[in-house]
């Protein structure tokens, strides 16, 4: 999800608990007053959003040559994946097994299969999403796989790998709603989940609609049920894992933005992120990537071909 500086700085704003970000305890008329989920603000005022333009979705060359990152990990015996629990299709727990799953941790566990010789010698740790850069940048995790959009600012920070799964923003609504698209959100409440690049996004094509950040995407789903926002606004993959859960509930409108995904890495970890990209290399040839999308992500349609890499060297 496209990010952008000034949207970088909100997120430390709202993490922070700063006075400028109002806590909704308080909710019009026209909206419920049940209580809000936990860490909930309305952003304040239009923070602008302009979009980056770089060449952050090519990324290095793969190869299974074995680097001090690549040994390290292997030492270790296990590979350390930043995740989260809370997307549904690509990241939650089962709710019987209480065991992670979906499609970011089924790719997780193929890049486990070629680093380190077994998919189950993973350690998933949770991350918020305002925490998972800090995380490869202190290697507290050896790669973040959780639907996180290249971009040309995060790419300044982190390395990227190759693009495995692209997404594109839209709304989720009740069906009852009259809205249809970007046209209808004028002065309506948008949720959308705080350090990502929906809330950017969405203020540049409805500068009057009124933002509400979360801390987890549950929490916009919970909001939109209980009818404290109106719309939720991310990725279409993201609003897809929401719609199954809610049959009241369907996406609209036309694409806001490209959100092209990427596992995050440490930036001076080159020989992990060729490691990883041999990794994907590999699932989008002997067809694993289509196993992988007609097992979690057949609510999005029919499987594509998966992302063509690019690289830059």
């Amino acid at each position: 999800m496209r990010a952008v500086a000034a949207l970088l700085a909100l997120a430390v704003t709202l993490v922070a608990g700063c006075s400028a970000v109002q806590p909704l305890a308080e909710v019009s008329a026209s909206h419920t007053t049940l209580p809000m989920p936990s860490g909930a603000a309305v952003v304040p005022d239009a923070f602008g959003a302009a979009v980056g333009s770089c060449d952050a979705t090519a990324s290095l060359r793969p190869s299974t040559n074995a680097g001090p990152a690549v040994e390290a990990i292997r030492r270790r015996g296990r590979l350390i994946v930043g995740v989260d629990q809370s997307t549904n299709l690509f990241s939650f727990r089962d709710p019987v097994s209480g065991e992670l799953q979906g499609f970011d941790v089924d790719i997780a566990r193929e890049v486990a299969r070629d680093v380190v010789g077994d998919p189950d010698k993973v350690e998933f740790r949770l991350l918020a999403s305002p925490d998972r850069i800090r995380a490869l940048e202190l290697q507290t995790v050896d790669i973040v796989a959780k639907a996180m959009t290249v971009t040309c600012e995060r790419a300044e920070r982190i390395a990227f790998s190759t693009v495995y799964f692209e997404a594109s923003q839209r709304l989720l609504v009740p069906r009852d709603s009259p809205v249809q698209g970007p046209a209808d959100l004028a002065g309506i409440r948008v949720c959308s989940q705080v350090d990502t690049t929906s809330l950017a996004t969405v203020d540049r094509v409805a500068p009057t609609a009124t933002l509400v950040a979360v801390q987890n995407w549950d929490d916009c789903l919970v909001a939109l049920q209980q009818g404290q926002v109106d719309a939720v606004s991310t990725d279409d993959a993201i609003l897809a894992g929401m719609a199954v859960q809610d049959p009241n509930l369907r996406i609209v409108g036309p694409s806001l933005e490209p959100e092209p995904y990427g596992i995050g890495i440490n930036k001076a970890q080159d020989d992990l992120v060729r490691a990883v990209n041999a990794s994907l290399e590999r699932i989008r040839r002997d067809g694993t990537w289509l196993t992988l999308y007609r097992k979690w992500l057949n609510v999005l349609g029919p499987a594509p071909r998966p992302p063509e890499p690019k690289y830059r060297d």
